[in-house]
């Protein structure tokens, strides 16, 4: 398992080709709202790095089982 966090990219919608991560309509949320599996996010990684806004965001699976996402 690589200790080394993987930038995932989010592009906007209009430029986004067909989701490549498995989401589903999940009933609840807003409207274009998506329930994404966080194994799905990781990849086996311990954490991640996301680009939104010009900024970068790393989410990170604990040992205890929870997720943290700071900036």
């Amino acid at each position: 398992m690589s200790l080394r966090p993987t930038l995932l990219q989010l592009k906007p919608r209009s430029d986004r080709p067909a989701p490549t991560l498995a989401a589903v309509a999940a009933p609840g949320l807003p409207l274009g709202g998506a329930l994404v599996d966080s194994d799905d996010l990781l990849r086996g990684s311990r954490e991640v790095l996301i680009r939104h806004g010009g900024e970068v965001y790393r989410l990170r699976h604990t040992r205890n089982d929870k997720l943290i996402l700071t900036k």
